[in-house]
C-alpha cells in the first residue's frame, strides 16, 4: 500500500472497534460505508475546482486570482464533504447499532436492538437501478440521532441482516439458534 492510499485510509477510518463492548461478547455483524453515490457532489465540487484552475491560465492575470481563489474554496469543501462521507459509518453488531461519523469532533448514535420498532428503506428509482436506498429507525423515542441513514448500498441485505440479528437475540419471536 502506497503512503498516500495508506494516509488516507488512516484519515477515514473512524476506529469502530474501540466502541464496541468486547467485554460484554459484541461482535460487529456489518459495517456499512456509503454507496459511491454519496461521493458525487464532492466529486463534482472537486472537478469544477480543477476546471476553474486551468480556465485561469487562459484569463486576464487581473481576474485569474478570483478564480484560484473560488478554486481552492470549492477544493477545500469538496475534500471536507468527502472526508464527511468516508468517516460515516452505519455498523450493525449482535447487540445494537451504531453510527458513528463527523471529521473532527466525532457523534455518535446508539440503538439497541431491543428499541428498534420499526425500520424503512427508501428506495428512489436512481438508488432502485444503482444498488442503494436509505433506512428510516423507528423507536419508542422518536428524537434519536440514529434516524435516517442515507446512501446504504445492498440496503435490502442490510435489512436482512439486522432482521435476522434481531431475531436470533430472541426479541421477536421464538428464538433462533445460532
Amino acid at each position: 500500500m502506497s503512503f498516500v492510499s495508506g494516509f488516507i485510509a488512516r484519515l477515514g477510518d473512524p476506529r469502530i472497534s474501540k466502541h464496541l463492548l468486547r467485554e460484554e461478547g459484541e461482535v460487529v455483524v456489518d459495517e456499512v460505508t456509503h454507496h459511491w453515490f454519496a461521493y458525487l457532489r464532492p466529486g463534482a465540487e472537486g472537478l469544477l475546482a480543477l476546471v476553474l484552475l486551468v480556465a485561469s491560465w487562459f484569463v486576464a492575470i487581473a481576474v485569474a486570482w478570483f478564480f484560484i481563489i473560488v478554486a481552492a474554496g470549492l477544493l477545500l469543501h469538496a475534500s471536507w464533504g468527502g472526508l464527511a462521507v468516508l468517516r460515516d459509518r452505519f455498523v450493525i453488531t449482535n447487540m445494537r447499532v451504531f453510527r458513528v461519523h463527523g471529521v473532527l469532533s466525532q457523534s455518535l448514535a446508539t440503538m439497541p436492538l431491543s428499541r428498534i420498532l420499526d425500520i424503512s428503506v427508501k428506495k428512489p428509482l436512481h438508488g432502485r437501478i444503482l444498488g442503494f436506498g436509505h433506512f428510516c429507525f423507528e423507536s419508542a423515542a422518536q428524537e434519536q440521532g440514529l434516524r435516517d441513514i442515507r446512501y446504504v448500498g445492498r440496503p435490502d441485505d442490510r435489512d436482512l441482516a439486522i432482521q435476522r440479528v434481531v431475531q436470533r437475540a430472541g426479541l421477536r419471536g421464538p428464538r433462533v439458534p445460532n
